[in-house]
Order: C-alpha cells, then sequence, then structure tokens
C-alpha cells in the first residue's frame, strides 16, 4: 500500500519556504500572486492571476527548494487541490537542471471541490533537453504552476506529498 511523505502541509511558517515567480523575471506579462488562507480549518496556498503568453511569457508559479531530497523508493508526487476548472502543473527541478526552463513537468485538473491528485513519476515528461528520467534523490526544488495559455488562474493547494512504497 503506498504512503505520503508529506513535503508542505502549508502550516506556519510556509510563507518564508515558498516564493512567488512569474514570467516578469524573462520580460513576459503574466501577473499574479501567492497567499496563505484558511478555511474550515484547512490552511492552504492559493495562486491566482491572469497567465499571458505575450512577450514569450506564460506561467506564474509558486516554488519550494526541498529542505530534505525525496527518498529514492518515492514514486510520484501527491497533492490535495483545487481550483477553476483549469489545467495546472507540477515542475520538479534536478540538480541537473542549469537553466529556467529545464524542468520535468506533469499536468493535473481541478475541480471546485477539494480532490487528491496522484502524479507517478511516469507522468512527468522532461524540458529543456534534460534526460528522459529522474532518480527522486536528485530533486531540489518543486513547483506549482499556471503554465502554457492564456488564462485566469485559481489553484488552492492543501497539501503536497511523496508517494512512497
Amino acid at each position: 500500500m503506498a504512503e505520503t511523505m508529506l513535503i508542505e502541509n502549508f502550516a506556519e511558517g510556509s510563507e518564508t519556504r515558498w516564493r512567488y515567480v512569474s514570467d516578469r523575471v524573462m520580460g513576459g506579462v503574466s501577473d499574479g500572486g501567492a497567499a496563505l488562507g484558511s478555511e474550515d480549518g484547512i490552511t492552504y496556498a492559493r495562486l491566482s492571476g491572469t497567465v499571458s503568453t505575450a512577450n514569450n511569457g506564460g506561467f506564474i508559479q509558486i516554488r519550494h527548494d526541498l529542505e530534505m531530497r525525496l527518498p529514492a523508493d518515492a514514486t510520484g508526487i501527491t497533492l490535495r487541490v483545487r481550483g477553476n476548472r483549469a489545467t495546472y502543473y507540477v515542475h520538479l527541478r534536478p540538480d541537473a537542471a542549469r537553466r529556467p526552463w529545464q524542468f520535468y513537468q506533469a499536468a493535473f485538473e481541478t475541480t471546485a471541490g477539494w480532490q487528491e491528485v496522484v502524479l507517478p513519476w511516469s507522468a512527468f515528461r522532461a524540458r529543456g533537453s534534460l534526460a528522459p528520467a529522474f532518480a527522486p534523490t536528485d530533486l531540489r526544488s518543486i513547483g506549482i504552476v499556471a503554465y502554457g495559455i492564456d488564462y485566469e488562474a485559481l489553484l488552492d493547494v492543501d497539501w503536497i506529498g511523496a508517494a512512497t512504497d
């Protein structure tokens, strides 16, 4: 039976562990922000804003540098989310990534209600000339991303974990 090693539950201090980044760092025009919210005893991170592909842009994200490496037996990423029925992404950056456009990417769909999403390693695709596969112990950061098309983003994340056997 698979278990989950908690990476983040957005409890006290999470605002210092996560940072908001947009395509504006590279000349894009997407605009948004990240904030912590609380509702019915659930503390969550909210990513919201306007994603625009104008000016070679197209993303807003929250990113976390992993304090501990994921275990070698991790089989994927699990997260509990709700959103505006749009597609969002998890971006994983390995030690081998030297450029901002190098990451492993997996998509997930959202619903208006809370749902658990499981993304096995096989769902992640290499971007930016990385090797097709990676070891979980080589991952150094995780990003939750609104990406790739023009749309209004609204995504809440309750927790993120690494699935393990």
